[in-house]
């Protein structure tokens, strides 16, 4: 499966890093690349990558609401936050605002390759660091869900709609809906990005490395 990514970082170090990394594989389309928030809101216009690159730090415009624009204008694209900070407070509101996945700028080739293909499938990629940052908060509380709860917060997780969950597991979408309701008052969050989030936290959901 081809993916076309577009990278956005201030840093034009990195960007020609990340493409000198990845330039001998077949499978990867070059969209573009921005080294600011305006510059890749008007890129998108006419360039539709399948993945965005995105540093959360930038000139203009925080990565994080950026992200949340992106996701709002083209809900289609997958996004995953580059960062050299692990910080739980960056990874969490980068998730919150709909990125699919979160890296940081000393990943190996191997990770970036892992990390693409993974938000490609619907899944939310975290590196290995990551993702134990977001294991050491502490006060998290015992959630305890039915099979059938988990095996929908996969389903969620992966990004399928009500209706397409319903037809995976011969329910009704009105039971799919009311069982998403349940889980995001289990989990305690405000919407469907924000209880993956949680889920993850919680090891409600595996995380891929």
């Amino acid at each position: 499966m081809n993916i076309s990514l577009f990278i956005i970082d201030d840093h034009y170090m990195v960007i020609e890093g990340i493409k000198s990394l990845l330039q001998n594989e077949p499978h990867l389309i070059w969209s573009g690349h921005a080294r600011n928030a305006a510059i890749c809101l008007s890129e998108l216009r006419y360039l539709k990558p399948d993945v965005i690159l995105m540093d959360i730090n930038l000139p203009d415009k925080s990565g994080i609401d950026l992200c949340k624009e992106v996701k709002t204008i083209y809900p289609d694209i997958k996004i995953i936050g580059l960062s050299t900070f692990n910080q739980q407070s960056f990874i969490s509101k980068m998730l919150e605002s709909g990125a699919s996945g979160y890296i940081l700028k000393n990943a190996t080739k191997i990770e970036l390759l892992n990390a693409l293909d993974t938000v490609m499938k619907g899944d939310i990629y975290l590196s290995r660091e990551v993702a134990q940052q977001l294991k050491q908060k502490t006060n998290i509380p015992f959630i305890v869900l039915t099979r059938r709860e988990k095996e929908i917060l996969e389903l969620i997780a992966e990004g399928l709609t009500n209706v397409e969950i319903a037809e995976r597991l011969f329910l009704g979408s009105t039971t799919i809906d009311t069982h998403r309701k349940n889980l995001l008052l289990k989990i305690g969050a405000k919407n469907s990005a924000a209880m993956v989030k949680l889920a993850i936290e919680h090891n409600l959901l595996s995380i891929n490395n």
